[in-house]
């Protein structure tokens, strides 16, 4: 199937990206990912080449859905590239934790880096000394709330390797469904497969200097958990 796109012109595509596929090939018999289907899709992108990661640039995990900004072009790649990095780009989450949060918004605040344990995970690292951690910002907002689990806005101020999800956890309010980063004996709602996070909207400036925001809709498997769910 090819994968859906929500938008494109001439320099830039916005992918709608389904869970279950990788952005790149992570292993052997990993199946189709993002970057194989895409260059199916459009050809043109293999002339980019691995330098400018066929055009894909910002990464979701593997079980991640949502927006998926992709350049075109090299000039593209490399000005959005830039826009990311000086964290201009405006990114929204849309997930659900495990427990009722205290506070209605917040802000989680800590700096990220391998965990010694685990090399898959990132960790919270608060000792300034451990130069392998780098900083990160994550603001939250309360959507809904239900008996065992909370729906939040996620809007992560900087892009580190699983950043909301080691954020949450942090917290002690781990994403549903995470398997890596949820915690033992933690509930589940039932039928949920996956982490329940969603990459929901994406705002940039486009390179004639238009904003332009783009948004996912929230996918059904994710949906029917939440309709399935009683309110708190």
């Amino acid at each position: 199937m090819p994968l859906k796109i929500l938008y494109e012109d001439v320099s830039l595509l916005i992918v709608d990206k389904p869970p279950g596929m990788p952005v790149f090939r992570e292993g052997p018999g990993e199946g189709m990912y993002v970057a194989e289907a895409l260059s199916s899709q459009y050809p043109e992108l293999l002339k980019l080449g691995e330098e400018c990661r066929y055009g894909i640039v910002h990464r979701l995990d593997k079980d991640t859905s949502g927006v998926l900004l992709v350049a075109k072009t090299k000039e593209a790649f490399r000005y959005f590239q830039e826009q990311f990095k000086e964290r201009k780009a405006e990114k929204t989450y849309i997930c659900l934790v495990v427990g009722a949060l205290k506070e209605k918004e917040g802000v989680i605040e800590g700096k990220l880096g391998r965990s010694p344990n685990d090399r898959r995970k990132q960790k919270v690292f608060a000792d300034p000394a451990i130069e392998s951690a780098r900083e990160a910002t994550t603001l939250y907002k309360v959507l809904k709330e239900f008996s065992e689990f909370t729906l939040l806005e996620v809007s992560p101020k900087t892009g580190r390797k699983h950043q909301i999800r080691a954020h949450l956890a942090h917290i002690h309010h781990p994403i549903a469904g995470d398997k890596l980063y949820g915690f033992k004996n933690q509930p589940v709602p039932q039928g949920l497969e996956r982490q329940f996070l969603h990459a929901n909207s994406l705002k940039i400036v486009t390179e004639n200097g238009k904003g332009m925001t783009f948004h996912s809709e929230l996918p059904e498997d994710l949906q029917n958990i939440l309709n399935a769910l009683r309110i708190n």
